[in-house]
């Protein structure tokens, strides 16, 4: 290696922007090393795997490269693998073995089966299997890690125990691998069985199964883990407080935050546990909180704008989490595509359709992420609950890729909300073919025909129910109370909890009536029943029954927090705004997919939900 060589390579090691790159690219031309074998593979090295955001240059180095190596290819495959459109690895490598003489080696297999996992690709994955045995290169230990892996990735744990099964030597990134692959599969059983197995168990191995104890809802095992564990880092401190967190546990959580800080470490500087943190409160209904620890923390990830903008966006501030979004790219972090899901939420939520068009264009021209089935389901919700119904229906036919029957279920609810008849039978027709026994597909359609009177066509869903077994999920509602929560369904079996409640809710529905005016929105109800026994029916709903508990319950002046698994109807949205009214009371209710802020006879939502 001469002089020059040495120059050239040094300058690429302190190179950390791509315009300097180009610069030090230009001056390689004018000392003739532009075709250096070394000064090309670490230029494409270090655009494609250490500089961010370069792996479009990294291709351009790549095509200026006359006869590339295997070592060239496999740091392309790399980047590629690792970017928004990890399918282009699979393409390189085709064009790879068509065109180059480079045979593929134990790295090319493992950048490329993790291209295959990132895109969900079974096909191409078992394709790269057969190949790898082929190279006599399946029993390499990291190309058999990423096997277990990609399987796991395409749920496919038969396949992935076949190969961890075949290792002659399994080392402990393979046992970690096959644990979590259990996991990843939701086989509990077999990864507690897999994981008691492990030789030396690592700290990985213990965050594993925390990990996916938590993801499982299963925080009792979880914290038995937990205590388990000879050392700790913030990886386990934080899969405690996300689990929580999910399960909306918020008291818990944040026990955990203050004994994180009592074992000597400090949350404000470990990047994940303010993430979790900001997802904690967002989640649990405290956005004050979730800004405070957003406001105060020393460094942001593209993770912690992403959750301060989804938390926003749940809470149905979108004008505030569209203003973040701008401050995150002024902030020169790049935004993902879950970053554009929490953006075109927060559109869809606060009816800004063509600002959220514009962002779905933003997203594929300018930051080159390819939209995946969430992306397309945001714009459906978008033109949906704006009440373009017709453009949604082009929309989802328009779609590059098949609409899933979630895609068809969200335009199927924005028939719902609008009342559009002839088109909500179109769509469910489509959703019959995709998930017949969906339960909730009937009632949606159901109360579209109950709205409109057609009670013949709402006694035929009925019927229709009835002989295929579906029944209607009940709505639930959960309240916390001096840390016991309790939780309400409509119908229920009387206790003395839902007795007192029940005796409660009857004096509140009362005073509204007398007081805030209240009249019972009953045109959803699907029964063709008198006015009074309609009125009766909605007047029990679940999150009316909590909302009643934590009256008699909670202090006087402290915030009433629900957990709903439905979306809340427009009766009981009315009703909170006027208990939050005559009451004086803030009452937070989480619905299936958003945050409800009442407070002085209005709600966050601004009555756009």
């Amino acid at each position: 290696m001469n002089s020059r060589e040495l120059h050239c390579l040094a300058l690429f090691r302190k190179c950390r922007s791509l315009r300097i790159v180009k610069q030090i690219h230009a001056f390689t031309f004018k000392i003739g090393l532009n075709s250096d074998p070394l000064v090309a593979g670490k230029l494409l090295l270090h655009c494609a795997v250490t500089l961010p955001d370069s792996i479009h240059y990294a291709r351009r180095v790549f095509l200026d490269i006359r006869n590339p190596d295997v070592f060239m290819y496999n740091t392309l495959i790399r980047g590629l693998s690792d970017s928004e459109t990890p399918s282009s690895a699979l393409q390189l490598f085709v064009e790879m073995r068509r065109k180059s003489m480079a045979l593929p080696d134990s790295f090319s297999f493992a950048f490329l089966l993790k291209a295959a996992a990132c895109c969900r690709a079974l096909t191409n994955g078992l394709q790269l299997h057969c190949q790898a045995i082929g190279y006599g290169l399946d029993t390499h230990l990291f190309v058999g890690t990423t096997l277990i892996s990609m399987y796991a990735e395409c749920s496919s744990l038969a396949f992935a125990r076949k190969v961890f099964d075949e290792m002659i030597e399994p080392n402990i990134v393979a046992w970690n691998a096959i644990v979590a692959a259990c996991f990843r599969c939701e086989d509990i059983e077999n990864a507690e069985q897999v994981f008691l197995r492990i030789p030396i168990r690592n700290l990985t191995s213990w965050n594993i199964m925390l990990a996916g104890y938590t993801k499982a809802g299963e925080l009792g095992l979880a914290r038995e883990v937990f205590m388990k564990m000879p050392v700790k880092d913030d990886v386990s401190w934080s899969s405690m407080i996300v689990g929580f967190t999910h399960n909306g546990d918020f008291n818990n959580a944040y026990a955990f935050f203050r004994d994180m800080r009592r074992e000597g470490m400090r949350p404000n500087e470990i990047i994940s546990v303010n993430n979790a943190l900001i997802d904690t409160y967002s989640k649990c209904g405290n956005l004050d909180m979730a800004c405070l620890v957003f406001d105060n923390m020393l460094e942001r990830s593209a993770v912690s704008w992403t959750a301060m903008i989804a938390g926003l966006a749940m809470h149905g501030y979108g004008e505030e989490a569209i203003r973040l979004f701008k401050e995150m790219e002024e902030s020169n972090i790049k935004p993902d595509g879950i970053t554009f899901i929490s953006i075109l939420y927060a559109c869809s939520h606060a009816g800004l359709v063509d600002l959220g068009c514009s962002y779905f264009s933003r997203m594929v021209n300018i930051y080159g992420i390819e939209p995946v089935i969430e992306h397309y389901g945001c714009i459906v919700d978008l033109y949906g609950r704006a009440g373009k119904l017709q453009q949604a229906f082009d929309f989802v036919c328009q779609m590059p890729i098949l609409p899933n029957d979630i895609v068809w279920r969200t335009l199927l609810g924005a028939c719902s909300i609008h009342g559009s008849l002839d088109l909500a039978g179109q769509v469910k027709r489509q959703l019959s073919k995709l998930d017949p026994e969906n339960s909730g597909d009937h009632v949606l359609l159901s109360n579209i025909y109950a709205v409109a009177g057609k009670w013949k066509d709402v006694d035929t869903i009925r019927r229709s129910m009835t002989h295929h077994r579906l029944k209607k999920t009940p709505g639930w509602s959960m309240i916390e109370v001096d840390r016991i929560t309790y939780s309400f369904v409509a119908g229920e079996k009387q206790n003395d909890i839902a007795v007192e409640a029940h005796q409660k809710l009857r004096e509140v529905m009362s005073r509204l009536r007398i007081e805030g005016g209240y009249v019972p929105e009953v045109g959803s109800v699907l029964h063709d029943i008198e006015i009074e026994e309609k009125e009766d029916s909605v007047s029990q709903h679940s999150e009316k029954l909590a909302v009643a508990f934590g009256i008699v319950r909670l202090p006087r002046g402290r915030a009433i927090r629900v957990v709903k698994n439905l979306r809340i109807c427009r009766d009981c949205h009315t009703v909170m705004k006027l208990i939050s009214k005559v009451y004086e009371v803030e009452i937070v209710v989480r619905d299936r997919s958003r945050f409800h802020s009442f407070t002085h006879g209005s709600c966050s939502c601004r009555d756009y939900w």
